[in-house]
């Protein structure tokens, strides 16, 4: 007979693949529509608004190493992370875009939008719908779930990371911890002065397996209307 102890851990190991793989077969059972609106303190600008290229379902456990650095680096405490990973999550990834402005040639684009320093964002809201594959003629319905990041939450966050050295794979999150913004770090100089800058440039959004059949009411074209940037 085998060590009682390698039995034990390959049939965790067993058991962890399959809740993994049935996490999965449900969230690829959706198609997703993921739209970013930056929203500007003065109330007379418009916000600016764009639209994912794609929308990827990913397991927790896929970043379950960048969460825990982010730990380390003081980003969120280590209960509610743990938290979150033993949550069953499904991840929606978003890395591209394109601008929903009509004077804007809405070529994809790898997500590269000026972060900080600025103090002229309100927050950052991601509006997410979905509809069952195979039902191309159904309309995308709302998720009845809030993604919203106000400037005051993440600039406290950028703050802490001025002392890294990486340049990449950066990682913030709304005090709810449903959205993850991965941000890249860019040193800009001129004849005078040297500058740190942040830049977004993917998206990760945070939601419990049991709310991906829960809609609200609205279409899309309603639910956008406050954030059309004409």
């Amino acid at each position: 007979m085998g060590d009682p102890q390698a039995r034990k851990s390959a049939t965790l190991n067993r058991l962890r693949s399959q809740l993994r793989k049935k996490r999965e077969a449900l969230a690829d059972q959706f198609e997703y529509k993921m739209f970013i609106a930056f929203v500007f303190k003065e109330q007379k600008k418009k916000p600016a608004l764009f639209e994912a290229a794609e929308v990827v379902p990913v397991m927790t456990n896929n970043y379950e190493e960048s969460i825990m650095r982010g730990v380390k680096e003081e980003a969120y405490s280590l209960e509610s992370s743990l938290e979150l990973l033993e949550k069953d999550v499904v991840q929606l990834h978003a890395p591209r875009y394109h601008s929903m402005r009509k004077d804007v040639i809405g070529a994809t684009e790898a997500m590269d939008f000026f972060l900080w320093p600025r103090n002229d964002i309100e927050k950052i809201v991601c509006l997410l719908f979905s509809r069952w594959k195979g039902e191309e003629d159904s309309a995308y319905k709302p998720m009845d779930a809030q993604f919203e990041f106000h400037h005051s939450d993440y600039e406290k966050q950028l703050m802490r990371l001025l002392a890294r050295k990486d340049k990449a794979g950066l990682i913030i999150n709304n005090p709810a911890q449903s959205m993850f913004l991965f941000v890249d770090r860019h040193h800009t100089e001129t004849p005078k002065s040297k500058h740190i800058v942040f830049k977004l440039s993917s998206i990760c959004l945070y939601l419990p397996q049991d709310q991906l059949t829960h809609w609200a009411p609205g279409t899309i074209d309603e639910i956008l209307q406050p954030y059309l940037p004409y």
